[in-house]
């Protein structure tokens, strides 16, 4: 960190913070809001931030505000920005206040930090502007925010979390869209005057508009190519747009969708920035590393196995709770390998299907005359681990909380129903201690360790303030008991966001346990979320949500990409599904620490049906790599993989996990046959050559091993 006076009269303060490999400088203008100039490549020491900050500004031409005005990390209307602004206060006469904050000082916020404070035209009496950044040491990322500070009687109907400017060359905008069932859709855009916007107005994060943006070259590929990406880690309504203006400058901003007025001290989530010029995986693997340093250390406290194979009796059994019957499937289910059973919903007083009981979190003494304990007894005489479902922030008319309290539950009572339920007013601390209360004492009477924490419908109305809640809540639930694993379920894929993530330990990425369905969302997920974070189970034989049957082997192979689970009922399985399935829960089970832990990077298969990806140690030592082939490609033979994150100069001994799945009709006559020696082929050829692996049917996956041969082996 190195802070800068410089004599130079348009650039009044610079800064810069370094750190993961990056730099990033930042630069004020006449005492304005601060600019980032720079965020990438690491800048040398004696790098001129006051001629790198005037080398970003162009000539100003014809037609133009006199003088120039800057792209700021909070765009004013006030400064003739002819862009989004990155503030809209309104004053106490309702009317629109154009605000001119001026920067007051500069101070380092931490050892790796900076604060830049201003003040509304120099008064310390007015509105105030406290932008701060966070660049990360260990992963190189960015995170900004800003916080406002409004008089009582005025109002704030946008704040963005810093604007950042689009680099040069980047002409592609990435994101992903997304439905029920259907979650992390990749969609491309091309920038053109005006702005790219989405917005997602459920009241929650929402399948449709991932909190996320990568911006990247025409050339940039999954290993090569620079690229910039940003996800506001907010877990609620909100806004992101990607715009350029007619001059050729560009900006995106993401903040907050409010659908009231804001008053009084209003903050901006994190927006955090990741870097690379080693392409779409680089920045995926920042985000990663973000993630395992959020959870490493709950890991090491807690001294279990974080990561244990899940077995949900969801789709086994629905609300038919029955204690002999569950005792059963969790006999079965532990012998098949799972570490942990889960009691999904139906499990809570009058719960037998969804039109009643949400709110009544207490147990049904019809299903469990005894409770919970004599299941979770049992659950743990197999070895496995105990979990429960929730939906907290929800409630049904026909429930003894609403009859008792109709004024927790959010909206008007004209409003259309979900799922059968309306949503309670997470904003009310009243609701929220009702909540805890129930919730708390299921957890203090019983052993349970893990809760798959579900919000099963959008909301009609609900502001910021619900999201706040929902967060204030899962916070103090965290707080109280430390060892139990949360996991972000809102029917499926609807809270994937960094908010979430710093309290929740996995996420449930779709209802869908279509194994293909699956292939190709978690393969999408992962340029947001590390493997280990998403949740993958092998669903039943014949998929409720699609309708179609896939064998064992895919499914198994699919869950094994993630964290791991099951959620069939065991009884369907025929010996050979149930020996397929503890042979790959094995496999994993092996390498799941390795998996968990590796640098993964998703290969270009030159082929829309094949989801590649491989997972590298740090030393290069070794490598896993799956070939997931969704539908039949359109050439005869399988196209050659290459690989990525190897060490050229190295020999690498290469096997076939899963000989058994490769299918003789695709392969009448093989080279190398699935019972052949492993190859060893160097890192070289393979970065540049690739993997030449069996041909594949539709609906399989090919799995495959590297180990780097010691040298004198060679």
């Amino acid at each position: 960190m190195t802070l800068v006076d410089t004599p130079d009269f348009s650039v009044t303060g610079v800064y810069r913070l370094d750190g993961g490999d990056r730099t990033a400088a930042f630069a004020s203008f006449n005492d304005g809001v601060p600019c980032l100039v720079h965020f990438g490549k690491t800048l040398p020491e004696d790098e001129g931030l006051t001629s790198l900050a005037m080398a970003t500004i162009p000539n100003v031409g014809a037609g133009q505000i006199d003088p120039f005005q800057p792209l700021t990390l909070c765009p004013l209307a006030i400064t003739g920005w002819q862009g989004h602004p990155g503030i809209i206060v309104q004053g106490g006469d309702g009317r629109d206040y154009l605000a001119n904050p001026k920067l007051a000082r500069i101070e380092a916020d931490s050892e790796h930090g900076v604060r830049f404070t201003l003040f509304d035209r120099g008064n310390s009496d007015g509105v105030k502007l406290v932008i701060s950044a966070v660049l990360n040491q260990h992963t190189g990322i960015l995170s900004l925010s800003q916080r406002l500070t409004i008089p009582d009687d005025w109002s704030c109907s946008w704040l963005a979390a810093p604007a950042i400017p689009a680099s040069t060359g980047m002409c592609r905008i990435i994101d992903h869209s997304g439905r029920w069932c259907g979650e992390f859709r990749r969609q491309e855009t091309e920038w053109r005057t005006g702005a790219h916007v989405r917005e997602s107005r459920e009241g929650r994060t929402g399948h449709a508009h991932f909190p996320g943006v990568a911006l990247a070259t025409a050339a940039t590929g999954e290993h090569t190519g620079g690229c910039l990406a940003a996800t506001l880690a907010w877990s609620g309504g909100h806004r992101m747009l990607a715009e350029e203006l007619p001059d050729g400058r560009r900006q995106v901003q993401f903040g907050i969708l409010n659908d009231g007025l804001a008053r009084g001290q209003i903050v901006s989530p994190a927006l955090m920035l990741s870097w690379s010029d080693e392409g779409l995986n680089g920045v995926a693997q920042s985000f990663h590393r973000h993630l395992r340093a959020i959870q490493a250390p709950v890991d090491a406290r807690r001294q279990r196995e974080p990561r244990p194979v899940h077995y949900n009796c969801w789709e086994a059994v629905y609300f038919r709770h029955d204690l002999e019957e569950l005792k059963t499937i969790a006999t079965l289910a532990a012998g098949l390998g799972a570490e942990r059973f889960v009691l999904d919903d139906g499990w809570f007083r009058g719960r037998n299907d969804d039109t009643s009981s949400l709110g009544d979190w207490e147990i049904d003494r019809t299903k469990f005359p005894d409770g919970l304990s004599p299941l979770i007894d049992h659950v743990h005489s197999e070895g496995m681990r105990f979990g429960l479902w929730f939906e907290p922030e929800m409630v049904n008319w026909n429930s003894d909380l609403f009859r008792s309290h109709p004024e927790y539950m959010l909206g008007p009572d004209d409003q259309p129903s979900g799922r059968q339920q309306h949503v309670l007013d997470m904003a009310n601390a009243d609701v929220r201690a009702h909540l805890f209360g129930q919730i708390d004492a299921v957890f203090s009477a019983y052993a349970i360790d893990y809760v798959k924490w579900d919000h099963n419908r959008p909301l009609t109305g609900g502001g910021p303030d619900q999201a706040r809640g929902f967060m204030t809540l899962l916070g103090d639930l965290v707080a109280a008991h430390p060892n139990v694993d949360f996991e972000s379920c809102s029917s499926g894929g609807g809270r994937i966001d960094f908010g979430v993530l710093e309290l929740a330990s996995r996420v449930w990425l779709s209802d869908s346990n279509d194994a293909l369905e699956r292939l190709r969302i978690q393969h999408e997920a992962s340029r947001w979320i590390a493997p280990e974070v998403q949740g993958s189970h092998v669903g039943p034989r014949h998929c409720h949500t699609s309708g179609r049957v896939l064998s064992m082997s895919f499914r198994a192979w699919v869950a094994a990409q993630r964290h791991m689970g099951f959620e069939m009922d065991p009884r369907e399985l025929t010996p050979e599904e149930s020996q397929t399935l503890r042979r790959v829960t094995g496999w994993w089970k092996d390498n799941r620490d390795f998996l968990f832990s590796g640098a993964l990077h998703r290969l270009e298969s030159d082929d829309v049906e094949v989801f590649a990806e491989m997972t590298v140690d740090p030393q290069a030592n070794r490598f896993i790599l799956f070939a997931g082939q969704a539908g039949a490609s359109p050439q005869i033979f399988r196209r050659p993989l290459r690989a990525a994150g190897l060490d050229a100069n190295a020999l690498y001994e290469i096997s076939l996990v899963n000989p058994e799945d490769v299918s003789p009709f695709a392969n009448r006559s093989m080279v190398r046959g699935p019972d052949a020696p492993p190859q060893r082929l160097s890192g070289a050829f393979l970065m540049e050559h690739g993997f030449r692996l069996p041909n594949a049917v539709p609906a399989s996956m090919t799995v495959i091993e590297g180990r780097r041969v010691a040298s004198k082996d060679h």
